[in-house]
């Protein structure tokens, strides 16, 4: 039996396994999937002892420390210092990123001529999946954090000649998630209008409190449940490549 798998922590929210148990099931394939929830990166080593795996994706918080433990790095990992899918041949973790072909072809379709610069709020391995694909779009970027400093701002500094600036907003971080749907990104949302465009890396629930309250704007949504069929795809078709 072939064997993969996700690495994270917490898993509570993952649509991996069941993702690829259906496949397995549907297409007949002998293989199965397990989440391995590692309460610090260090746990990888465990699990590649006892488990003969084939691949693994990664997932919060660990795109970014899993790179060091890579024997090999494609181009994007290389580029942006995060990885989201490992295949495994002969002992060795060859690192890959699938989020910017996920993110890629679900963030596309939406775009308008005044979407020109883009809100990306979050710092982690998945706002660096978004910052390369709206850098290969030449579409502007400020990243907002919790705290400003190294070319960033903080949530504080958000106002309305901000919003009006950057019509695009993208949610990386985990806010808005199963079981806290009831959290969402501290942005001001009553400087949301119909020109805006959100776009939630959440995908359960299907329409977040970041999705909710700009579409009571009248603002155009999005959330990552394609994205994630697609970068999941994108790993199967890496660990039979």
């Amino acid at each position: 039996m072939r064997k993969f798998g996700l690495i994270g922590f917490p898993l509570s929210h993952s649509f991996s396994k069941k993702f690829f148990a259906e496949k397995f099931f549907a297409l007949n394939i002998d293989a199965e999937y397990e989440n391995y929830a590692i309460p610090e990166i260090g746990g990888l080593n465990d699990i590649l002892k006892i488990a003969q795996l084939e691949g693994l994706n990664v997932t919060i918080p660990y795109k970014e420390s899993v790179v060091p433990f890579l024997h090999h790095q494609s181009d994007v990992v290389q580029s942006i210092g995060a990885c989201n899918c490992i295949a495994i041949r002969e002992g060795k973790l060859l690192g890959y990123n699938t989020d910017v072909i996920g993110f890629d072809e679900t963030f596309s379709p939406p775009l308008q001529y005044h979407h020109q610069k883009a809100l990306v709020l979050g710092t982690g391995g998945a706002a660096k999946a978004v910052q390369y694909i709206l850098t290969q779009k030449n579409i502007e970027y400020l990243k907002v954090s919790r705290t400003a400093g190294n070319g960033q701002i903080s949530y504080s500094d958000l106002n309305q000649d901000v919003l009006s600036n950057y019509t695009v907003i993208i949610n990386t971080t985990p806010l808005g998630m199963f079981p806290n749907i009831n959290d969402c990104p501290p942005i001001p949302y009553e400087y949301i209008g119909a020109k805006h465009y959100l776009y939630d890396l959440v995908y359960n629930p299907a329409v977040s409190q970041f999705l909710a309250k700009g579409k009571a704007q009248g603002a155009i949504t999005e959330n990552g449940a394609k994205m994630l069929e697609i970068q999941a795809e994108e790993s199967w078709k890496i660990w039979n490549g």
